[in-house]
């Protein structure tokens, strides 16, 4: 495994693939993928239903194997043996479609656990974290609650707060709001439009289009395993180049 432990490079790449494929059997799920996301960038990847974008996000937190190619995270040579594996999730944070949650720990401990297990922080230091966070994302009052006390809304912000606790080095988001009801993905978005401003590297698979506009700094536009489109967002949504994303903005916004 391949190491660089050199974190503060500002500017430098977080996530670099090249030629990444991927297979679930003879279906070919991703296909010569070729991405560099850039320290501090917020990416938005979005595309049809089925078009590779969890599978992809997936793959650059180690929690799906790819077959080809080469990938690389917060300078980590991603493998399938298991130091690259800790590696690259020590560096990254991931908030599920599904929140996650240990349903028998209160929220406290849920974002106190990977800390202390993964990092050896002593507990104190872990529930000082912890709580720097629930304030962070605006629900330190529910800190002693435990997840089915919660709304979906919270529940989801306390994923987000637990991963952050972690100090990751990239968050990756795979459609944290599409398990919601409608007046709960708000305050979900508005916690991620925050981190976006904070300056922290962020990899958002979403169909919520307004929020991509928003805090984006780039859009990945995915098709059939493939990456079909890129660009800033103001060029995507007013004039996209590729027939298959103007037919998915069509459908999408209107």
């Amino acid at each position: 495994m391949n190491v660089d432990h050199s974190n503060g490079n500002s500017g430098g790449a977080v996530v670099q693939a090249k030629q990444v494929s991927k297979f679930f059997g003879a279906f070919q799920a991703l296909k010569t993928i070729d991405m560099t996301v850039t320290r501090g960038e917020t990416i938005v990847i979005c595309g049809p239903s089925g078009s590779g974008k969890s599978t992809l996000i997936r793959c650059l937190n180690a929690l799906e194997p790819y077959q080809s190619g080469a990938l690389r995270v917060c300078g980590v040579d991603v493998t399938d043996a298991r130091p690259s594996i800790d590696a690259v999730r020590r560096r990254t944070g991931m908030v599920f479609q599904n929140f996650n949650l240990f349903p028998h720990m209160t929220v406290l401990e849920n974002c106190m656990i990977a800390p202390m297990k993964v990092k050896g922080v002593s507990r104190e230091e872990a529930r000082a974290i912890a709580q720097r966070f629930l304030e962070r994302v605006r629900i330190p009052e529910q800190a002693g609650k435990y997840p089915a006390q919660l709304s979906g809304g919270q529940q989801q912000r306390v994923a987000i707060a637990r991963a952050l606790s972690m100090s990751p080095e990239l968050m990756l988001f795979d459609e944290p709001t599409s398990a919601l009801d409608p007046e709960m993905v708000r305050e979900v978005l508005d916690t991620m439009v925050e981190l976006a401003k904070e300056g922290g590297t962020m990899i958002c698979v979403t169909h919520e289009m307004h929020f991509a506009r928003q805090v984006a700094d780039r859009i990945i536009f995915m098709d059939a395993g493939a990456i079909v489109e890129t660009g800033k967002p103001d060029q995507f949504f007013a004039n996209p180049k590729t027939a298959r994303a103007q037919e998915f903005l069509a459908q999408i916004l209107h």
